[in-house]
This record gives C-alpha cells, structure tokens and sequence, in this order.
C-alpha cells in the first residue's frame, strides 16, 4: 500500500510541477487516464534525469483527458477508450497506443485470498445490476463451492469519474450479459444500478481495501500495490483465467492492429484461449498541427522512450509493453500524421 499511496501523493507533485516550468527545460503536459497513471509516473521520472525535460501528468480519469486535449489545455491525452477515427478527423487529432494491462475485480472478503474466487461475466453483472446482493448468493456459491463465503451483503464499488478502465469493465459486462447491454450498456461513465462510487483507480483500490465485503474493479497494477484480493474471470473459451502480463498480451495480440485505423481497437473479451478477458490499451492523443509544435516534439520524444527504452519499467509494473511491430507502426503513424515531427 506504501507504493500505491507514494504514486497517489506523486500525483498531487506532479499537477503542482506545471506552475513552476525550467528556464532551461521544456514542460509537457498531459492529463488523462488513471488507469496507466503509474507507468506515466515512472517513465516521467526516467525521462527527466537524461534529458531535464518535465513531462507534468494529471490522473484525472480518460473523460477528462479527452477533454483537456480537445480544450487545447494540454499537450496529450490519455484514454482507455479509443476515439473512433471520423471523431479524431473532426478534432484534427492522432491517436496512438502505448502500453496494455487489465482490468482486474477486487473484494475484501475475510478467508478469500488473491486469485481463489471465479467470476463469469455474467455473474460481475448481474453483482452491478444489484441482482445479486449477498456473497453466499447461490450464484456465488456455484463457481466457488470451497470458499468460506459470508452471509453478508455486497458493498458495490465503482468508478464515480469518467474512466477508460470502467469503459472497459463495462464494455466487457455489455458482451457477457445481454440484460446490462438493454439496460446500462457501455460508455466512460454509465448510470449505475447499484453501488458506491470512487474516485479514479486510486480512490477505488483505496475504497476496497477499507470496505469490509466489498467488490470494486481497477487496472492491475493497483492490485499489486495495494494488495488486494483479486477474482479470476472466466475467458470466452471458457477457462478462468487469472491476470498477468502473459494473459494481457495474449488477448492484446490477437487482434489484428495493422488494418485498425488511428489503431481503434478494443481487446476484450478475446477468443484467444489463454487470453484475459478484461484485457485494456491506454491511448495517447495529440493534435496533427499543435499549437505549440516544440512541446509536441518533446511528447513524442518522451513516448519514443517510453515505447523503447522505457518498456522495461512497464513490465515491472505489471504492464504489457507493445511488441516491436506495433512500436514500429505507431512511429511510422508519428512520421505521417504530426507535423511536429516524429
């Protein structure tokens, strides 16, 4: 938890860097996506001690990334939801990958460790309907025969904000039930049946780990920094699969990235038979003709590290770093599609 909530304070440090620049250094800013906040962290922090440049990163939620970035606030965005290419057309801006992970469901739930309850989709839904109330609910009970369940009420945790990672959970929840895509569907912010909402991935690990007999959802490597119980959820092709960097880019490379356009892609619910099911792609967004063409040069200098030798860091963060023939096309993206040069 000591790491989690040393990245959480980062974030307040980082915000707060934007009001003072270096005379002798360019400031970036970007805002957006909680959901790879922590390697956006890591890799400003590597980029500045060879370079002097300061890339500033608000971990506001991928809707308010969006926003930033069309306000013309900031130099990048983030999302875990891609634009579809006629709305990146319309805004005159370029979107790009940098990084996989999964979104992962939590519980505090006493006797229940990490990775020993079954999740289907189906049953993550009907939990958010608020169908199902109570963790001895035969629902429950039927994936997880041998686990001590209490006869105690759910306390439903979700995203309060605009979030890519709640686009992806619910996205997921809209392709395994039919009753959530009738009634809730998919979107960075829904009408939630039931539950308490929380801020950002931070606020929602933060929540979890307090609530005794909650459930909540957040990108994995939250889980690991804070220590939380996890779920296995169970693939398409019917396996319980747990998270993991292996289980992510599984689903991440069965999707064909080289006929996606502005790579609008989404690797859900993959047919690949060891993939994650809640597999996720922060995007970056950036303007083809920046205002500020010296600051967009120095973002894409920052994503070219964070894409090369930066790939290391995601990887001990629990991340899945792109493959070298996806770098090679988002570069090759870079040269054709921003005038401030790749």
């Amino acid at each position: 938890m000591k790491r989690l909530s040393t990245l959480i304070a980062a974030a307040a440090v980082i915000g707060l860097s934007w009001a003072a620049p270096s005379a002798h250094a360019a400031e970036v800013r970007g805002a957006g996506s909680t959901f790879a906040y922590p390697i956006i962290w890591k890799w400003a922090d590597m980029f500045r001690q060879p370079t002097g440049n300061l890339v500033g990163y608000q971990s506001i939620g991928s809707s308010g990334g969006i926003n930033r970035i069309k306000d013309g606030v900031v130099d990048f965005g983030a999302t875990d939801k891609p634009l579809k290419p006629e709305e990146l057309e319309r805004l005159g801006l370029g979107q790009f990958p940098i990084v996989f992970g999964g979104v992962v469901p939590v519980l505090n739930v006493d006797g229940i460790g990490p990775g020993q309850m079954r999740f289907t989709g189906a049953l993550l839904a009907d939990i958010y309907l608020g169908k199902i109330t109570n963790w001895s609910d035969p629902a429950i009970k039927a994936l997880n025969p041998d686990l001590p369940l209490p006869n105690a009420k759910i306390a439903v945790i979700q995203r309060s904000d605009g979030s890519g990672t709640t686009f992806n959970f619910v996205s997921y929840l809209s392709k395994a039930s039919p009753e959530w895509k009738a009634t809730v569907g998919e979107g960075n912010s829904v009408a939630w049946p039931a539950g308490t909402g929380a801020r950002g991935n931070e606020g929602v690990a933060t929540t979890v780990r307090q609530v005794k007999n909650a459930i909540g959802y957040v990108e994995f490597t939250y889980v690991v920094q804070a220590k939380l119980a996890y779920g296995l959820v169970q693939n398409r092709a019917g396996k319980f699969i747990a998270p993991s960097a292996a289980s992510f880019q599984a689903a991440a490379l069965s999707f064909d990235w080289t006929t996606a356009k502005d790579f609008c892609v989404i690797i859900n619910d993959s047919a690949a038979e060891d993939a994650y099911p809640i597999a996720a792609t922060t995007f970056v967004l950036m303007y083809k003709a920046p205002k500020v063409p010296q600051n967009s040069r120095t973002a894409l200098e920052f994503f070219r590290f964070a894409l090369g030798d930066g790939a290391k860091y995601a990887s001990e963060f629990g991340y899945v770093p792109l493959p070298e023939a996806l770098v090679a096309q988002v570069k090759e993206y870079w040269s054709q599609q921003f005038k401030s040069g790749s």
